[in-house]
Formats: C-alpha cells, structure tokens, sequence
C-alpha cells in the first residue's frame, strides 16, 4: 500500500475500514494523514502502549475535541487525586447494588419499548428501539424525566458529533456549540434543585460531593452529566444492533445463544472486538515517540485505531473471524480492566460504564432472542454501518413472527 495514496478520510475508507486494517498494520502501522495532521496506530500493541503510557500520551486532544461542548473538563482529562475522586462517584452508579436496580429499571423500560414493536413482526432495531431505549436508560441513571427524551437525544448528538468528527465544517461546528449550550441551559437549574433536595440518583451525588473539601460548582457538574450522557448513549444503540447482526449472520452461533443464554456476554465481548462502536481515540504526543521505525513527534496528534487493534493476528487468532466460542478473548474478563480486547480503551481511562454496558445490552437481547422466532432481515432493506471515530449500523430492519400479548408476559421475566 502506498501511503501517499492512501487516506482514512476517504470514501473508500468509510464504506468498509476493516478491509484495510491489514494494510495499515503491516505498511503504515503509524500512518500519517496530512489533511488533519494526525498520525493513526492500528497495531495492538502500538495501541495498548500509547493508552497505557499516560506520561508521553495525554488527553489534551479532549480540550478541544470534548470541553467545548461538555461545558467544562471531562474524566478523561483528570489526573491524580481529582480524577480518582471523580470517577469513583461515577463507577458507584454503575456497578454493586445501583446496578442491580439500575437491571430492573432497565428491563421495564425495554419492555415497554418492545411491546408495540414485537406485536407487528417487524422492527427497525438501531431507530425504533435502540436510541430511544439508550437515551431513557442513560436518564433513568441520572434521576432526569424521560418526557423529553427526545429533545436530549437532539442535544446529545450535537454534543458527540462534535467530539468524534475528526473534520467539522465551521457551519456544523457553530449548530453542535448551540446544541451543547441548549443542553447546558436545561441541565444548570436541574443541578441547582438536586442540591436543595438531594436524591438517590447520580446528580445528586454529584452535587454533594467534595474535592479538597470544596464542592463542585454547577458547570463542572454539568460537564460531568454530559460526559455520562454521551458515554452512556453514543454506543449503546450500536453495539445491539451490530450484536444482533452478527448473531443472524451466524445461525449456528444465534442457536447456540438461544440454547445457553450463559454465552450471552462471550456473544457481547465478541461483538466489542469484531466491530467496536468506538473505532478512535485521540491522544497527544508529549515526547517524541518511535513505531515501527517512524517517529511521531512531540505535539502531535495521534488517533489509537480500536477496530484495526482489535482485528491483529498478534493479539487474536483469525482475527477477522466472528467466533464467540474463540478462546483467546475471555468473555469473564472482557468487561474489566484485564480486557484483551480495546473496545472500552484500557489503562486510567478505561470506560466507567463498562459493567453497566454490558448490563445494558445483556438485559435486552436476553429479552429479545426468545421472542424474535424466525428472524431475518426485512427483504429489501438495506444495511450500511457508517461513522469514523463512532461506528455502527444506520438502521437494522427485521422480520420476525409477531408476538401476542400473552406470548410477552410469559417470556419476559419481571
């Protein structure tokens, strides 16, 4: 492959990445894109190296990719104490006894979604259920109504196309600073409440918490909730629906789920390796740094490529391959911070909400796989996964035999 000709940024690229992480990792494993002078790593190594090393690589990209439109710092620009103390609030809500009640929330609120949707035989995954379903499940954890749900949907894919859009023309870039400022304008006066009449949800844990012994004030917890938001949302939707494709692309494995639902999160870890919603991460050069006999320099930006990582025959055998039985991924430590695979980053800012995307998913295609009998796609849809930085399918329309109400009481566990 030669490099010159060659460019992440081309349409070629976006219709099918995964035919060209080979090249990457073997030709220009540090590739350099002049048009947005950054530098793009595809080898696992290289990866788990530069998301491990937060010394030589920082997330200073995140002070302009992300704080504009979160409002203020997020977690993963936090160092030292600051950092350990405000994650540990976040990782409370989503892992022990909140999560366990967060299950229950999470469950009622899928079946009230699908319960329209499993009564036609027909359904548009990623559009009809996915988003919606990501949206009131990431509200639900913050104690915000879900009336308007769909208005902070609007708000919360202004704020993520602005930080995942490696290019943003100034037109898209003022309407997502507009969204993220209506966003911050609706969320100050619900924090100014929480603080008054403090609740069990994390707005309010948020609000009462201290950082040497000096509360956070309302902008930096703002920050905070929009950095959950986006978190919580952006790859929900994708990761169910790029899980229930693979699964009907592969029968054998679809069957062998239907017959164990114990291998429901070797079918999940699976999907985060074959396919990661989340395809780049952004770090900075502090010092020179060397790849494979190629120097990338100090200041630069360099962009970890989680799908081509994820795909290294160095770190899986037949790495392009969907195989929830493989033996070298480890569904049990797929969720953790021991993951071999890069899905949730790795090191100091590894996801917080893995445990309870794994919750999340887990809850609703346990829900779903009993139900969808002979499911397929819709004849005549099509299917097309798009995004760069994020990636995932557009919409997922399948068949299936419609279920009677009856039939949905006794298959949906309470």
């Amino acid at each position: 492959m030669a490099e010159s000709r060659f460019s992440v940024l081309s349409e070629e690229f976006a219709a099918a990445p995964e035919r060209y992480f080979g090249q990457l990792r073997a030709h220009a494993p540090a590739h350099h894109e002049p048009a947005v002078d950054s530098w793009f790593l595809s080898r696992h190594r290289d990866v788990r190296r530069v998301l491990t090393d937060h010394e030589a690589f920082s997330t200073a990209p995140l002070q302009v990719r992300a704080e504009p439109v979160m409002r203020g710092p997020v977690l993963a620009q936090m160092t030292g104490a600051e950092h350990t103390a405000k994650r540990r609030i976040v990782v409370r809500a989503f892992t022990g006894p909140a999560l366990q009640e967060q299950v229950r929330t999470l469950r009622a609120n899928a079946v009230e979604l699908l319960d329209p949707l499993l009564a036609r035989g027909r359904m548009d995954v990623v559009n009809e259920f996915g988003k919606p379903f990501a949206v009131r499940a990431a509200l639900d954890v913050l104690g915000l109504d879900r009336e308007n749900w769909r208005q902070v949907a609007r708000w919360v894919a202004g704020v993520g196309e602005f930080v995942t859009a490696v290019t943003l023309t100034e037109d898209r870039r003022r309407a997502c600073l507009e969204l993220a400022g209506e966003l911050e304008a609706h969320l100050a006066p619900i924090v100014g409440q929480r603080r008054r009449h403090p609740g069990a949800d994390l707005i309010s844990a948020l609000c009462a918490a201290e950082f040497d012994g000096v509360a956070m004030s309302t902008r930096e917890v703002v920050a905070l909730i929009v950095n959950v938001l986006v978190a919580a949302v952006e790859p929900a939707d994708k990761t169910l629906g790029l899980l229930l494709k693979h699964l009907i692309d592969h029968p054998g494995q679809l069957a062998d789920v239907r017959r164990d639902p114990a291998l429901l999160p070797a079918a999940i870890a699976e999907t985060l390796r074959f396919t990661p919603p989340v395809q780049l991460v952004p770090r900075r050069a502090e010092r020179d740094a060397e790849f494979a006999g190629t120097v990338i320099p100090a200041g630069a930006t360099v962009f970890c490529m989680i799908g081509a990582a994820n795909r290294d025959p160095e770190a899986f055998t037949d790495p392009d391959r969907f195989d929830l039985h493989r033996s070298d991924l480890g569904a049990a430590r797929s969720f953790t911070a021991a993951a071999q695979h890069l899905a949730f980053g790795t090191g100091l800012h590894q996801c917080v909400g893995a445990a309870f995307a794994r919750a999340e998913i887990e809850t609703v295609a346990g829900l779903l796989l009993p139900l969808l009998d002979d499911v397929r796609p819709t004849p005549g849809a099509s299917y097309r996964e798009t995004g760069l930085y994020t990636r995932g399918p557009d919409a997922l329309s399948l068949d299936f035999t419609p279920v009677r109400a009856r039939a949905r009481a006794a298959a949906v566990p309470d």
